[in-house]
């Protein structure tokens, strides 16, 4: 077996992804929705999914550093806040960095910056890097109901015909640390 190839299950999700739709995955503590996030019109989509303004901005989750950097400014990074950053990654730790003027609105939202993890779940880094980037990343609920924890949950609230990728998540209790790269500003409790 060749295990540089993605699993069937990531293949069909690249392929959702590819054209332009949303997909659910596991994530370190619950699962994420998720979708290409150069496509605008994917984004909108994901955006209605959950009746989301894009006002909020959104986060993106990566396998690796290098797939952030077209979308983030990280030139007034120190060496300390970089170390601080890479003590955390991979790991379920969200930053926020600032955005690259050619970061899209639709993902920064009001903001000048925007949120990224480089993500430590097995699944994740095989969607990632089948992809070849990153994925925008928000928790697969509707409006007012509880994070989706199971691939049932998934279907319970978005419909048995939703694309899932198939797979445990990474047992964390709680979603993702957020602060700010630059302060340290700590934006939400993990």
């Amino acid at each position: 077996m060749n295990n540089n190839l993605p699993s069937e299950a990531v293949a069909h999700a690249v392929a959702v992804l590819k054209n332009e739709h949303v997909i659910a995955y596991p994530t370190e503590a619950v699962f994420g929705v998720g979708c290409d996030p150069d496509s605008e019109t994917a984004v909108m989509r994901l955006l209605e999914l959950k009746q989301r303004p894009v006002e909020k901005g959104l986060i993106l989750i990566a396998a690796s550093f290098e797939q952030l950097k077209p979308y983030i400014d990280d030139s007034r990074l120190s060496d300390s806040q970089r170390e601080a950053i890479f003590s955390c990654w991979p790991g379920p730790v969200t930053f926020v960095f600032p955005a690259r003027p050619e970061t899209p609105r639709w993902l920064t939202g009001r903001f000048d910056s925007l949120a990224v993890r480089v993500t430590n779940h097995p699944l994740v880094i095989e969607l990632c890097e089948a992809y070849g980037k990153p994925l925008v990343s928000t928790s697969a609920n509707l409006t007012g109901q509880p994070p989706c924890r199971t691939t049932a949950e998934v279907h319970a609230q978005f419909g048995d015909s939703f694309p899932v990728v198939d797979g445990a998540t990474g047992g964390r209790q709680n979603p993702s640390e957020i602060r700010d790269a630059l302060t340290g500003e700590l934006f939400r409790q993990g």
